[in-house]
C-alpha cells in the first residue's frame, strides 16, 4: 500500500526531522509530512516544522492520568493530521500496541540491534555503551515498531567505524549521519508500497516496470 500523508513524532532537536522534511520537498521521499507530534515543548523540531509550515502538536505524557489515555490522545493526533503512517524521529516515549497496530510506524536507533538496543538505551547512553564495550563498528538501525523496545522488524541497517580516538559525542556524530541517510531510505520505501513484512524479515519489493501502451 502506498502512503501519501506521514506524520513525524519528535523529542528534541529534529535533525531527522530536518532530513525527512528536506526528502519530501525534493521528491527522494514520494509523499507529505502532515503533522508532527512533540513529546514536550519548546523542542527545535517545532521550529523546523513551523517554518515549513507544518502543522505540529505537543501532546506530553504528565498531562495523562495514564499511558491509556495518553495513548488515545496520541492516535486522535495522528488522525487528525490524516496520517497513513508514522515516523518516530528521536521520539522518546514508548507506543503501546494500540498506537502501533493503528498506523505502520518506522523508528530510528543510533546502533545497530539487537546490540545497545531497548529499555535505557537513548542518545548519548547508546554511545557511551558502545565505547564502553569496545566493539568497533556501530551504526544506525531502522525497524518497524511493535510493542516491545526496539523489537520490531528490522528495515535497513548502516554500519559506522568505531575510532579508538572517539567519544559519545564524535561517535554520535558520525552515526547520525548514517541515520539520515538510513531513515530517508526506509521511509521512501514505505511511502511507494514497497516494503513487505514476513516472520520478522522485511523485504524490499522491485518497483512496478512502467510499460508504453
Amino acid at each position: 500500500m502506498r502512503v501519501d500523508k506521514i506524520v513525524v513524532m519528535v523529542s528534541g532537536g529534529g535533525t531527522n526531522l530536518q532530513a525527512l522534511l528536506d526528502a519530501c520537498a525534493d521528491g527522494r521521499i514520494p509523499a507529505q509530512i502532515s503533522g508532527v507530534i512533540a513529546s514536550k515543548p519548546g523542542i527545535y523540531a517545532l521550529e523546523r516544522a513551523e517554518k515549513v509550515g507544518v502543522p505540529s502538536v505537543v501532546i506530553q505524557r504528565k498531562d495523562f492520568s495514564d499511558a491509556k489515555a495518553h495513548e488515545a490522545a496520541l492516535i486522535k493526533a495522528a488522525e487528525r493530521f490524516g496520517a497513513q503512517a508514522v515516523v518516530l524521529a528521536g521520539y522518546m516515549s514508548i507506543l503501546g500496541s494500540a498506537f502501533v497496530n493503528r498506523f505502520p510506524t518506522v523508528n530510528i536507533h543510533p546502533a545497530l540491534i539487537p546490540s545497545f538496543c531497548g529499555k535505557g538505551f537513548y542518545g548519548a547512553h547508546v554511545h557511551k555503551a558502545v565505547l564502553d564495550y569496545g566493539v568497533k563498528v556501530s551504526g544506525a538501525t531502522t525497524h518497524f515498531v511493535d510493542e516491545g523496545t526496539d523489537t520490531g522488524p528490522i528495515i535497513m541497517q548502516k554500519c559506522v567505524k568505531v575510532l579508538d580516538s572517539d567519544t559519545p559525542l564524535t561517535l554520535a556524530a558520525r552515526v547520525l549521519k548514517a541515520e539520515h541517510e538510513i531513515l530517508v531510505k526506509s521511509v521512501a520505501l514505505l511511502c511507494a508500497g514497497r516494503l513487505k513484512i514476513t516472520g520478522r524479515t522485511v523485504r524490499i519489493k522491485r518497483p512496478i516496470q512502467q510499460t508504453n501502451s
